[in-house]
């Protein structure tokens, strides 16, 4: 008789602790829209984002840091454009790989993602060899036209549609002029830009 007494408290204390944990995240869910499994998973979450946040592909998030770190932007000519994002691809300039214009832009070049990344540009307001720097982006050099790029709008380049939808979309923002172009753009100075010595040369006026 003792020892089914004692049998039935420590059943009704386990049976407390069970609904008391349940209550418990219960209300956590509530509050928080966060389940058990979030919890479980957060740590590797973490991990995933913080290596993702590393790199871009083509340049390093380092790179761009230092680039918006160092660049006097009030040197300057500051313009407000609206900033989309592009590929070489179908989605976006109607060509698919094995087209001989696939991924040749209006100045000739092929599309580069690069420390100096070809952009498109209405020539009007910024003519073809403009070098441009556009904050989260890095510098733009502009290469490339389109029909619906008119005024003061442009089109960065990105290698995959993902990289246009998670790294940048659709973005209204202050870019400014490093350096006008004069019309024309060579796979040379596009080259030379994007050399080891001349990485820094448009960071400050002389």
């Amino acid at each position: 008789m003792l020892k089914s007494t004692h049998l039935r408290k420590w059943m009704f204390r386990g049976v407390m602790v069970v609904l008391f944990m349940a209550a418990l995240l219960t209300t956590v869910h509530i509050f928080t829209n966060l389940t058990v499994f979030h919890f479980h998973s957060l740590p590797n979450v973490e991990k995933r984002t913080a290596v993702q946040a590393k790199t871009i592909p083509g340049v390093t998030v380092p790179v761009y840091k230092m680039v918006e770190e160092e660049l006097d932007t009030s040197l300057y000519e500051r313009t407000r454009v609206t900033a989309t994002g592009y590929t070489a691809g179908v989605e976006s300039t109607g060509k698919a790989p094995g087209d001989p214009a696939y991924g040749i832009t209006f100045s000739g070049l092929p599309v580069e993602r690069n420390t100096y990344s070809t952009i498109a540009a209405d020539p009007a307001v910024f003519p073809i060899g403009s070098i441009l720097f556009v904050p989260g982006y890095g510098y733009g050099v502009v290469a490339d036209t389109g029909s619906a790029i008119k005024g003061k709008h442009i089109d960065l380049y990105y290698p995959t549609v993902s990289d246009v939808y998670n790294e940048w979309g659709k973005q209204e923002l202050d870019v400014y002029m490093i350096k006008k172009g004069s019309g024309e753009l060579t796979q040379k100075e596009l080259d030379d830009l994007n050399s080891d010595a001349s990485i820094h040369v448009f960071r400050s006026r002389t």
